[in-house]
């Protein structure tokens, strides 16, 4: 009996943990992208810029920091004086964007679920290597087909082509 009773908590503390117990956090929908949106680094309207741009999301924030490129928004993950207190990284989801030029308001992808192309001949907002962002990695592969470089996933893009100045930051990771 003390063993039933005993294997019935344990079920019922196994079902709270699973159903949004304590200790899990609920990652936050994207924002819209809007003409508001303020780049975090060039202080600039976000849609004033071509390619993809980023969203970060911080724990407790009513709204998200945004960047002008997704190169930024790599950028501030490896920064160590950003906030690490980050709820979800969204970047556009270049597989379903209009245009380079448009990539969309509402088309966001988890970045840490993103494949990026890096050292494509494709350049971000602010005229640097980009790291192109797409949901699939059959979109990144036809994008590289036209645009040259190479897929990634999130946790693999050099720093240094996040963070370094050269004009094609590739050429100094080989």
């Amino acid at each position: 009996m003390r063993t039933a009773a005993l294997a019935g908590l344990v079920a019922f503390v196994l079902t709270l943990a699973g159903c949004g117990g304590e200790g899990q956090t609920e990652v936050p929908a994207p924002f819209a992208l809007t003409d508001s949106a303020i780049g975090r680094y060039c202080g600039m309207n976000v849609l004033e810029h071509p390619g993809p741009k980023g969203q970060i999301i911080l724990a407790k924030a009513p709204e998200p920091i945004w960047f002008s490129s997704a190169r930024d928004t790599v950028a501030f993950t490896l920064l160590p004086e950003e906030s690490k207190n980050i709820a979800a990284i969204y970047v556009s989801d270049m597989a379903v964007a209009e245009t380079w030029d448009a990539p969309g308001a509402e088309n966001w992808v988890d970045a840490r679920q993103a494949f990026f192309v890096i050292g494509s001949s494709m350049s971000g907002g602010m005229g640097a290597p980009e790291t192109v962002p797409f949901s699939t990695e059959v979109a990144a592969r036809r994008f590289v087909e036209d645009n040259g470089g190479e897929i990634v996933e999130f946790a693999d893009i050099p720093p240094d082509y996040v963070l370094g100045s050269a004009p094609n930051a590739m050429e100094s990771n080989k």
